[in-house]
């Protein structure tokens, strides 16, 4: 299932020997380990059956559900302990064949829970590992366009390119972002009703500030503004539907974002954190939720397009730009480009030993 990489193993003990020793069939798994603005990134650049199943043809939405339902013993492996965090966040590269269509690479994105349909973060990361690791076959100077494909559709970043090695700030242009609902009244047990704002950004955000909970997002402590997130996503995915113009499979309402309310255009930044997935905190500003967090000050006049804000994650105070590029379609959709830092941590050689009673890894909350 897993790309088996690395040396093989010498008869005898010492110097030839590949380490860590692993059962002849259990799996040796390369990855590239990024960050950007302090959220993880676990790059596994091969998965030999995601790759077989892009070239029988599978769609990228498809190949989601597929590696979901055959090989989430991967997803879990590398992202839950002891190999990953309760905070970690990896990314499937999938070359060639019918998923990546036309680009560079298709991304498929993984999480403690499950399975993304966009990560802006990833994006900007895997914008400089597609040209230091010679996806993109003629980078061009100052900056190159690589193009992605990720469930929710084709992205573009652009990346700084001196000719050797790939440089930040790395930003990209997002699908097409909107408001889905403004000022949605919404009964949140333990807070009462609260009022919120679906936008999607490659994926469906609630946006509230946190001062409705009773919440301080900048000097509140973590746990807390993490439980009751997690109770306006609830509340949400029970009192209201969602859709998407073009998939059923995108309708899912994939966190909430609680902010500092600074909603209108200015130059200050604004404060916001993200719980998405089961109680999952993202360490950066959030590349998806900027996205859709403009698209709604877009629709709701509170910005212009071309005017940059600055987005600032209360967890680590990292930073990310974003503003409306240019308005899409026929409904007040605009295309949305965040701007950000992704850097390079290491490289790692995961094993996995069959008779390993935790090999797959556990996840504890």
């Amino acid at each position: 299932a897993m790309a088996a990489q690395g040396g093989g193993h010498g008869d005898g003990g010492g110097a030839g020997r590949a380490l860590p020793p692993h059962s002849p069939s259990g799996a040796v798994l390369q990855t590239v380990e990024m960050h950007t603005g302090g959220e993880p990134l676990r790059i596994i650049p091969r998965l030999e059956a995601a790759e077989q199943a892009a070239a029988a043809g599978l769609s990228l939405l498809s190949l989601r559900r597929e590696v979901a339902a055959g090989h989430d013993h991967v997803r879990r492996a590398l992202m839950h302990e002891p190999r990953g965090h309760a905070g970690m966040y990896g990314a499937v590269v999938v070359r060639g064949g019918a998923a990546a269509e036309g680009a560079h690479l298709a991304a498929l994105f993984l999480h403690c829970a499950g399975y993304s349909a966009m990560c802006g973060h990833a994006v900007m990361a895997l914008g400089r590992f597609a040209l230091d690791y010679g996806l993109v076959p003629a980078p061009t100077r100052p900056e190159t366009a690589v193009r992605l494909r990720c469930p929710c559709g084709p992205v573009t970043a652009f990346v700084p390119w001196d000719g050797r090695r790939s440089g930040n700030p790395v930003r990209f242009h997002s699908v097409p972002a909107f408001a889905a609902a403004t000022d949605l009244a919404v009964d949140v047990p333990g807070h009462g009703k609260v009022v919120v704002d679906i936008g999607y950004g490659g994926t469906f955000y609630a946006f509230l500030s946190a001062e409705q909970l009773g919440l301080d997002v900048c000097s509140s402590k973590t746990r807390d503004l993490v439980s009751a997130a997690s109770a306006v996503t609830e509340a949400v995915k029970k009192q209201f539907k969602l859709h998407h113009p073009e998939s059923e499979d995108l309708a899912f309402l994939y966190g909430t974002i609680l902010t500092d309310g600074k909603d209108a255009f200015s130059e200050e930044p604004t404060t916001n954190i993200c719980v998405f997935a089961d109680e999952q905190v993202d360490r950066s500003p959030t590349g998806s939720g900027v996205t859709a967090r403009i698209a709604l000050q877009y629709h709701k006049g509170l910005i212009q397009l071309e005017q940059t804000r600055t987005f600032r994650s209360s967890t680590t105070g990292s930073l990310f730009t974003g503003k409306a590029e240019a308005k899409f379609g026929n409904y007040n959709a605009v295309i949305v480009e965040v701007s950000g830092e992704a850097f390079y941590t290491g490289t790692a050689t995961f094993t996995v030993e069959e008779e390993d009673p935790l090999k797959h890894g556990f996840f504890l909350k």
